[in-house]
């Protein structure tokens, strides 16, 4: 297994980069996230590789760093998803945003980024979301995210409570999102606010 290469940088055309470790020049395919942050030709560069051994072909691909390698891993165990799927998923968004989106289940984002539809989107949330606390060198979320998270967790609550009282999941969310714009942050004062709209 080679987990990590560091040499000097000979060529760049995404989504391939030659790399020179003590002369030997290795190819590496990698998302364009790293092409976003590489140097220039002839620098020395250091990578976080995941090596892969086919009958056909032995493939390298590189990551800026640990975590975004480890979720990669993640996203290639995802049914329906292979490692060109993962690097165009990893290329359309940012390792720490896509994590946010699965743990928020935000299906809507997901689908916004090439490579992912809706069934996949889906699949992502399901098969990650315990996974990606896991993951080696993940970091700590952001305070911004554990608020929305927070505040999508309470949201979700109260639509669930309105759906029991017989209210249709479209009325539901509408009135809970005319409430929370309204200023209210517990699930209690969503309901009420909610509850008040609809009666109207």
């Amino acid at each position: 297994m080679i987990g990590q290469l560091k040499g000097q940088l000979l060529d760049k055309r995404p989504p391939w980069l030659l790399l020179d470790v003590g002369g030997v020049g290795y190819e590496v395919e990698a998302p364009m996230t790293v092409f976003y942050d590489m140097p220039e030709v002839g620098a020395s560069l250091t990578l976080h590789t995941h090596f892969v051994v086919r009958e056909d072909a032995q493939l390298l691909y590189g990551f800026n760093s640990r975590y975004e390698r480890e979720l990669f891993r993640s996203l290639i165990k995802v049914n329906g998803v292979g490692p060109k799927m993962a690097l165009a998923i990893l290329s359309g968004i940012e390792a720490d945003r896509l994590a946010a989106c699965i743990r928020d289940q935000d299906t809507s984002s997901l689908v916004k980024v090439p490579g992912i539809g809706k069934k996949t989107a889906e699949r992502l949330v399901i098969e990650m979301s315990d996974r990606l606390d896991k993951l080696e060198g993940a970091p700590a979320m952001p305070s911004g995210l554990v608020s929305q998270a927070g505040a999508n967790g309470v949201r979700d609550d109260a639509v669930a409570a309105l759906e029991a009282l017989g209210y249709r999941n479209k009325d539901a969310v509408a009135a809970v999102a005319r409430a929370a714009e309204a200023g209210e942050e517990t699930s209690e004062g969503l309901i009420r606010r909610a509850l008040r709209g609809l009666a109207k």
